[in-house]
């Protein structure tokens, strides 16, 4: 189960690096901020719309005394995450229904909440639920990193327009595009029954940067900045 597990992982891993081409840098400067801001070998850490647990494995291996909670509502991929991953702790919540962090029975405040390529498909109003949650789970002073395509559409349309065809894909289109990724394993024997209709209306995505810095700041955050972009890629950081 485990390895089969993996070979999903590996094709949902190929079509999200078609979209996000520096995807492994993404994790890199998040990992290394938690560090830089947790200040200790053993931090506890919140994992926003985990999906199948690719951020955080990655930052396990690169702190392997942190304590991540990957959360998720989707059962297929919080599946693929639990067989795939034993060791690591995965949690069933909904982000932008209110309580979910006390749902999580936390026994100390959060050292870093991260989130990668999940928190823009959020409505606004449920995003400001997210943020809001994620303030009040995470010590003074902690930091909240959302490895996202955020765009600047509203407020520097040329420049978005230049940040997108910087971060066009390079590489050879992979196995799968999304579509066709769910597509496959909807045929899986194993997993195939855990896919459940999608019906996602892409015009309640939030994509405007500036709608994630007006909501951190008033779910109390403190500082707001990019630490990191590749085209319309970015790492948005805010410390509570």
């Amino acid at each position: 189960m485990r390895e089969h597990a993996l070979s999903w992982i590996a094709r949902w891993d190929a079509q999200q690096e078609f979209y996000v081409p520096h995807r492994e840098a993404l994790f890199g400067v998040i990992a290394d901020a938690v560090v830089e801001v947790a200040g200790r070998a053993d931090p506890l850490v919140l994992d926003l719309g985990c999906g199948p647990g690719a951020l955080g494995v990655r930052l396990r291996a690169r702190v392997p005394g942190a304590r991540v909670i990957g959360i998720d509502s989707n059962p297929l991929l919080l599946a693929l995450a639990r067989a795939a991953y034993p060791e690591e702790e995965f949690v069933t919540a909904d982000l932008g229904e209110p309580g979910w962090v006390d749902r999580l029975g936390l026994e100390r405040p959060v050292d870093a909440v991260v989130s990668t390529t999940a928190l823009h498909w959020l409505p606004e109003a449920r995003m400001k639920v997210t943020y809001a949650e994620a303030g009040s789970a995470l010590a003074p002073g902690a930091i909240l990193l959302d490895g996202d395509h955020l765009t600047a559409d509203d407020t520097a349309p040329t420049l978005a327009r230049v940040h997108r065809a910087l971060g066009r894909p390079t590489a050879g289109k992979p196995q799968d595009d999304w579509e066709e990724w769910w597509a496959a394993i909807a045929r899986d024997s194993v997993f195939g029954e855990l896919v459940a209709p999608r019906t996602h209306d892409p015009h309640s995505e939030t994509q405007f940067l500036s709608t994630h810095l007006r909501a951190l700041e008033s779910a109390g955050f403190a500082e707001v900045d990019t630490i990191w972009q590749h085209g319309d890629s970015r790492v948005l950081a805010a410390i509570r």
